[in-house]
């Protein structure tokens, strides 16, 4: 019903537009009683079978929803209802920003992507944290965290700093985003030097907590064999939690999309379908080199179950979906939890 009805309704509507007003709809449905015990029981599925132990938290089943979707933290509650077993909220910067100009999200249906330039907009850490506290569910929370537009590279860390320090006691993980396209010089942190300053600092600070939570990164698609190299020594070297993998990519390399239409729509990061094949490739590449050193959360062009399956034989740990759950529906989580379970012998 959803791919063949709902979805056509919604994609007559701007992408962060009909965003808006699906999260008020939702919002406002939650309100009726009883209404998310009835939607848990249409989309979740518990099973012992399904549950991961990673970094000393414990999943309820390995899918989870990817960062960007709920970045203010305004919806993990009712989210938490359609079959996740963990929320990413973010990303999420000191200070409040407005992103980018609008249109920044667009569609690529033939290609079942989007290209985004959100650039970070969120009503800031504090914000998120108000709501954070109105939290009701068990749902595993993980923030993401990344710098503001106008705060220069070599004071980036002050920034993931006051994150880091402000959501300690709000969420259960913390993802270090420096692979988002869409803010000016931000993957320059990705280098192999400013990113071990920052991830020590991080790790630093961690340490002095009564209790430390874990620390994950989250990388682009675009890095080479050898970056990838320098990546699996920082989080040996540091003892990093984990990684993400993928971020959006800037490539634009065979999509069905007319070329002057990808023109038109201009820079930002390539999410969906189009992602699948690297995203799978670079969590394959960190897990066979690294000889399974540390978890992977696999993300990147997650539509199918098989596409979950094909993730974690690769290596990853647990996976994440985010244009996925745009072009597939609420079922999705449910879909590939069911898939999973039956090729668990």
């Amino acid at each position: 019903m959803y791919k063949f009805i709902i979805k056509p309704i919604f994609f007559l509507w701007q992408p962060e537009t009909i965003h808006h007003i699906v999260f008020k709809v939702i919002k406002f449905i939650s309100k009726i009683p009883r209404t998310g015990s009835l939607t848990r029981k249409i989309y979740c599925i518990d099973n012992p079978k399904l549950e991961r132990k990673l970094f000393g938290l414990h999943f309820k089943n390995p899918v989870g929803l990817a960062a960007g979707l709920d970045k203010d933290a305004k919806l993990f509650n009712e989210l938490s209802n359609y079959g996740f077993g963990f929320i990413e909220i973010g990303t999420l910067t000191p200070k409040p920003q407005a992103g980018n100009d609008k249109p920044r999200m667009f569609r690529l249906p033939a290609d079942e992507g989007l290209i985004n330039r959100m650039g970070f907009n969120n009503d800031g850490v504090y914000a998120a944290i108000e709501r954070l506290k109105k939290k009701h569910t068990d749902i595993i929370i993980g923030g993401n965290i990344g710098k503001n537009k106008t705060t220069p590279n070599d004071e980036a860390i002050d920034d993931y700093e006051q994150c880091f320090n402000a959501l300690h006691s709000y969420v259960n993980y913390f993802v270090v985003n420096v692979s988002s396209p869409n803010t000016p010089n931000l993957r320059a942190l990705q280098e192999k030097e400013p990113l071990k300053n920052l991830l020590s600092h991080l790790q630093k600070i961690n340490k002095t907590k009564i209790e430390q939570k874990p620390i994950l990164l989250k990388i682009a698609p675009d890095l080479a064999n050898e970056q990838l190299d320098d990546i699996i020594e920082i989080v040996k070297e540091i003892k990093l939690d984990g990684v993400v993998a993928t971020n959006t990519t800037i490539s634009r390399e065979n999509l069905n999309t007319p070329k002057n239409k990808i023109s038109e729509i201009g820079a930002g990061g390539l999410s969906g379908k189009p992602l699948t094949k690297r995203s799978v490739e670079v969590v394959k590449y960190l897990s066979q080199k690294s000889n399974n050193a540390f978890p992977i959360i696999g993300v990147g062009g997650i539509h199918t179950a098989q596409d979950a399956i094909d993730m974690l034989n690769a290596g990853a740990s647990l996976v994440q979906v985010y244009t996925g759950f745009i072009y597939e529906g609420p079922s999705i989580a449910k879909k590939i939890n069911k898939a999973l379970l039956k090729n668990i012998k």
